[in-house]
């Protein structure tokens, strides 16, 4: 089943874009803590509390790629928060800029 809608807080929102105001030089990049969870209307909505930017590990400009001990670590921030604060919590996206060119998926997306 597809996700029906994403609700992302403002703290993240402004994380996101902060971030992807930090270069024009290249894309930057970061994964995206929340859950996926039943809304009013039984859609499935993906709630986003947390950004983490990731380290670029390709170095072409209008590329981004993690790592998987990026990811692992991020997985396991996810757990530590589920378990301190009993919301659950996980990885369910990610995020990436794209100065300079049209918002819209490129071909590499």
């Amino acid at each position: 089943m597809s996700l029906s809608s994403v609700v992302i807080t403002p703290e993240v929102f402004l994380a996101c874009t902060t971030h992807a105001l930090t270069t024009e030089a290249e894309e930057v990049m970061g994964l995206l803590l929340g859950d996926i969870r039943e809304d009013d209307k039984g859609g499935l909505m993906a709630q986003i509390r947390r950004a983490v930017p990731q380290i670029r590990t390709d170095r072409r400009k209008d590329r981004v790629e993690t790592s998987p001990e990026q990811i692992a670590a991020c997985s396991a921030l996810a757990e530590h928060i589920s378990t301190n604060t009993a919301v659950p919590t996980r990885i369910v996206g990610w995020y990436h800029s794209h100065p300079h060119i049209t918002v819209l998926p490129s071909h590499v997306d």
